[in-house]
């Protein structure tokens, strides 16, 4: 039957889902693919080189920053000789190899500290045009790398001079655990400075120095592969920045070595940071590779290839009695009623009609078999009027939900109850070191923020102490727009009373000596209030006040945002929130016991200090890797007593035993679109318009001659609408000639 729709289309639709999920289940609840590292490891590992490259990106920005914080401070006051300049700067800031004033007019070097800088890269390009004082790398003599920062010294009655500060291309000072290498790679592959090899000589065995020597050539090999890599566009990479990241980032397997291969993470120096200013550093060309050997992965797959071959068996056998149920009980009487109907319409009426057993296709059956008795013996109806109706509640969608209920058979114990895990899952022990270092990692970067705060508070102090009212407002709405990171600039005299103010408004300022600079108050309000303090400098016979700034919680929040480490806090000495990279309460309280034990752990002093703990923590069916690292280092928030915890679900991670859930639930979920598509599409084409269908039948089997039955569908169902109508007309044909032969006169005149 040439029948382009109906019920044929949908039922094998529902035979081809059926057998590509069965492809699909052998697949995904087989044997995965072997790898030599969990997907979960080579993820962190990237995660790691974002952070290492946003941790340099901050310190080569942070340098350029102070120099030209520092330049801007000297330039605004007296004139001071080029000694003074080096040797105040020194003072300040260890962060620099050498440091050299050059006179602009002259050309001559009128004072130098440090380590000899070569002047021969100098040329116009470096003084105008549109990358005139940017940061600049040079070859030494020696074959080192180094970083140049420049600033111009512009006093009234002297010609100008140029600040020159070299520096080094060193790996960030983070924690990198006790495997973990970390290099700063140029853009053809050089490897310009490493950490983590430093080990070379606590090395006591032979065997030890050869695994040393693998990772040495490891890195290199890598680093010129992830160079390679990260030249590309973030946009048209294959492998763009993590969720969100700027740059182009990347994770590598390398070889084996004494059962363990080397894994790597890479990424780009990205162009943005969280207060949206652009980055000097991005333009260095810079990537950072981190590589950490881990022990090779055993297959853990065996035997599975029969499990997944089974459930795609059990599937197929269900599959196939479902499309034999709806075979015999939809799609059967359906064409045995059309043939039937067409039968009739052709005019064959002397056998019977075979009527369906049960559904609408019975009524419609029965109906058939009165109109055909009408239509063969002359019958107008009035002895079937009467005729009881077959009532059938289900009816079509009977067969339908007998199908739904076999194929859910097959999905709801593969999509609930197969590959189910629990509390006891393996997680690999480099998870939860690489949640504890990268929680470090987040805690000295939002140190140094708060110090490169406090230290920004300080420059404008100086330039605040000799400026009269108006302009002191002026300065502080400049340091406003120039730094996003504060809600409000402002300064406090003596007796509390606020000066000179700019941005929201200001909070109550306690000049106890024995607070620190940087502060937390505003207890019990909706948001906590962070301030930073700086002594102003006042003049002679007058005593100074203090420029306090208000740093807004969302750029602290911003700091804390990373991808794979889940939920993270900063927490007081009392354990109570000040910011988090998702919502939370003023001061609210960390929602586990367990976080609150372990920042409470983190927070005794070892040795020189409180160090960082890592913790994976088994609750119930859950697993949970948690980190909390304190506040240690230099600076004024050294002793602030914060502490940065994270916590995520291990659910998360790309390890063995959670994908072959997930795998299990998503052939669950397509099991159940599948079921939903074809007999949806049945219900909807078949079913709905069948049941329309048998009313008809029966109204007019009744009788009702007058109602005019329009074909909607082109398929079976339609096809019987068709025929029907041929019988409606043949039989208001049929009473038409009868009631003519009543009225016509008799030939013996009765």
């Amino acid at each position: 039957m040439p029948l382009l729709g109906g019920i044929r289309p949908p039922i094998a639709v529902l035979c081809v889902l059926v057998l590509a999920l069965a492809g699909l289940t052998v697949k995904v609840l087989g044997p995965g693919k072997e790898a030599a590292a969990p997907k979960a490891v080579l993820s962190s590992q990237q995660y790691f080189a974002e952070d290492g490259a946003i941790a340099l990106r901050a310190s080569v920005d942070e340098r350029v920053a102070d120099l030209e914080r520092t330049a801007a401070a000297l330039s605004e006051g007296p004139s001071v000789k080029p000694g003074r300049v080096l040797s105040d700067l020194s003072r300040a800031y260890q962060k620099w190899t050498g440091t050299t004033v050059l006179d602009l007019e002259s050309g001559d070097v009128v004072a130098a500290r440090g380590e000899t800088i070569p002047l021969a890269w100098l040329d116009k390009d470096v003084l105008t045009g549109g990358r005139a004082l940017k940061p600049r790398m040079v070859r030494l003599e020696t074959g080192d790398v180094r970083l140049m920062t420049m600033a111009v010294l512009d006093w009234r009655d002297r010609p100008q001079q140029l600040l020159i500060a070299s520096s080094s291309l060193s790996v960030p000072a983070i924690n990198l655990g006790p495997f973990r290498s970390m290099a700063v790679v140029t853009e053809k592959g050089e490897v310009l400075a490493t950490a983590g090899f430093d080990r070379a000589e606590a090395l006591d065995s032979e065997q030890e120095r050869k695994e040393l020597a693998f990772l040495h050539k490891e890195m290199s090999r890598l680093a010129g592969i992830a160079a390679e890599r990260t030249e590309q566009h973030p946009v048209s990479a294959k492998e763009p920045g993590s969720r969100g990241y700027p740059g182009v980032s990347g994770s590598l397997v390398g070889d084996a070595y004494n059962g363990r291969v080397s894994t790597a993470g890479y990424a780009s120096l990205a162009s943005s940071d969280p207060e949206g200013k652009k980055s000097v550093a991005a333009g260095l060309g810079l990537t950072v590779v981190a590589l950490l050997p881990v022990v090779e992965q055993q297959a853990s797959d065996q035997g599975r290839e029969l499990y997944g071959l089974a459930a795609a068996g059990v599937l197929v056998l269900l599959g196939l009695l479902a499309a034999a149920v709806l075979w015999a009980t939809v799609q059967r009487p359906l064409l045995r009623l059309f043939l039937e109907s067409r039968r009739l319409a052709r005019g064959d009426l002397t056998r019977p009609v075979t009527v369906p057993r049960r559904g609408e296709a019975a009524r419609i059956g029965a109906a058939l078999e009165r109109l055909r008795r009408r239509l063969a013996h002359g019958d107008d109806g009035a002895g079937s009027a009467g005729a009881p109706r077959r009532r059938i509640r289900i009816g079509g969608r009977g067969p339908l939900l007998l199908t739904g209920a076999l194929l859910l058979v097959w999905c709801v114990p593969v999509g609930l109850l197969l590959n189910r895990t629990d509390g006891s899952v393996s997680i690999p022990a480099t998870m939860v070191d690489d949640q504890r270092d990268r929680t470090d990692l987040i805690a000295d970067r939002l140190r140094r923020a708060l110090n490169e705060a406090q230290a920004d508070l300080v420059s404008t102090s100086h330039l605040i102490g000799s400026a009269d009212a108006g302009a002191a407002d002026r300065v502080l709405e400049e340091a406003l727009v120039k730094h996003s990171r504060y809600r409000a600039l402002y300064v406090v005299d003596a007796d509390g009373r606020v000066g000179a103010r700019a941005g929201a408004d200001p909070h109550d300022w306690n000049r106890d000596e024995d607070l620190p600079l940087v502060r937390v108050s505003g207890k019990g309000g909706k948001v906590p209030v962070i301030q930073a303090g700086a002594p102003v400098k006042a003049a002679k016979g007058e005593e100074g006040g203090t420029l306090v700034g208000e740093i807004r919680v969302e750029f602290l929040n911003s700091l804390l945002t990373r991808p794979g480490l889940g939920e993270v806090r900063v927490v007081d000495s009392e354990g109570l929130t000040l910011a988090s990279s998702g919502g939370f309460l003023a001061f609210e309280e960390l929602p586990r016991e367990t976080l609150t034990d372990l920042v409470r752990a983190g927070g005794m002093r070892v040795g020189a200090g409180p160090v960082e703990n890592g913790l994976l923590i088994r609750e119930g069916k859950g697993v949970t890797v948690a980190a909390a690292a304190p506040f240690s280092g230099g600076g004024v928030t050294a002793d602030i007593g914060w502490t940065v915890v994270s916590w995520q679900d291990a659910k998360r991670f790309q390890i063995a035993a959670y994908e072959r859930e997930d795998r299990s639930v998503l052939a669950g979920m397509l099991g159940l679109a599948a079921i939903i598509l074809s007999l949806g599409w049945i219900h909807l084409v078949v079913v709905r318009p069948l049941r329309a269908l048998a009313t008809s039948a029966e109204n007019l089997a009744d009788g009702d001659l007058k109602t005019v039955l329009y074909p909607r569908y082109q398929d079976e169902v339609g096809a019987v609408v068709r025929s029907l109508e041929l019988l409606r007309q043949q039989a208001q044909a049929h009473r038409h000639n009868q009631a003519r032969r009543s009225a016509e006169p008799r030939p013996d005149g009765r």
